[in-house]
């Protein structure tokens, strides 16, 4: 009796030492508010970040929420309810230009390409001018999605809403269900709808929007110039985790990546969703490291310039910052 309660003790402590030890180590994290801009397969390198610990080997604790949209990104960020935010680089352009002293930088790059691919209703042998005289569900005037497809359409000499009608006044949770349903010939869409609409044979990617409008930083971390000055620990560790998720997911293959961000997309089917890593992956979509390149800054101004959207050009130095990536590409291999 007196050995099976010595036993009992034992094993209570164990347990309790265990349970304070992983508080105590809770608490030597640092929590991190980052706000994305939507919870997307598209951010593949994030996810993996997150479920394979690359955050908390440097300290971090990340508490994650999604904005679901650019403008309630930059809100969280400005109103102090994020210390990061994720979303597409055009928005701290939008920020400056609008002469908000404590701005907003850009310290590290994730996609590089966009995301998002031209759908038809046949597996055509497709060129830009085959959209001349059709219609295309486009995206929200404004948006990056709707700039990005002008701006290749006018690349390939092509008039939006001349040469080519665009429907910009379908929801974008509407898209796909209206093409499906037969509106238009063509439509603009993201992941997981690109690869459900192929699958239920509904129709056919035609163009990939990312490969042919170039490498456009598309997203990027960010913060306010205020709170990179005071935090620059914090941001050097946040750089660093992303930077390891970056070479993991160019090391490894879609299977293996799919299942590691899986308990992030709980609801898509494991098939599908290696398909969809497997698209993104192909085109070259995340960048390999955080480094944010000056020539991306410019092409993305040319896309706002073309689209009416730029009243001021911003000078590359004053709203990126390269000091992080360039720290963790010396320190992380």
């Amino acid at each position: 009796m007196r050995r099976k309660l010595i036993s009992l003790v034992v094993l209570i402590v164990i347990t309790l030492t265990a349970t304070l030890s992983g508080c105590d180590s809770d608490k030597t994290l640092t929590t991190v508010r980052l706000n994305e801009v939507v919870h997307s397969i598209f951010y593949a390198p994030q996810y993996v970040a997150i479920e394979k610990g690359f955050f908390e080997e440097e300290g971090l604790k990340i508490e994650l929420t999604t904005g679901w949209g650019a403008d309630k990104s930059m809100t969280a960020l400005v109103s102090n309810n994020a210390d990061i935010a994720f979303m597409g680089p055009e928005a701290s352009i939008y920020v400056v230009n609008e002469g908000k002293e404590d701005y907003v930088i850009n310290f590290a790059q994730l996609t590089q390409r966009a995301g998002n691919f031209l759908i038809g209703r046949t597996d055509e042998e497709f060129k830009w001018e085959n959209v001349k005289g059709k219609t295309i569900i486009g995206g929200r005037p404004g948006g990056m999605p709707e700039m990005v497809l002008e701006y290749i359409l006018k690349s390939n000499n092509i008039t939006p809403f001349e040469d080519v009608n665009i429907l910009t006044n379908i929801d974008f949770t509407a898209t796909a269900g209206s093409f499906m349903g037969g509106t238009a010939d063509y439509t603009a869409e993201f992941e997981p709808a690109a690869s459900k609409i192929e699958n239920e044979q509904k129709g056919h990617v035609v163009a990939s929007l990312g490969i042919d409008s170039g490498l456009v930083p598309y997203t990027s971390y960010m913060a306010e110039k205020s709170y990179i000055k005071a935090n620059k620990d914090i941001i050097q560790k946040f750089t660093n985790a992303i930077y390891k998720s970056q070479l993991w997911v160019d090391e490894h293959t879609e299977e293996e990546i799919a299942e590691v961000i899986k308990p992030q997309f709980k609801d898509t089917d494991m098939e599908l969703l290696v398909q969809i890593v497997k698209r993104y992956k192909d085109q070259d979509t995340w960048r390999k490291d955080p480094y944010f390149e000056k020539t991306g800054l410019n092409l993305l101004q040319n896309i706002l310039d073309s689209a009416g959207e730029l009243s001021e050009r911003v000078e590359y130095d004053k709203i990126v910052t390269t000091e992080f990536a360039e720290e963790a590409i010396k320190n992380i291999e």
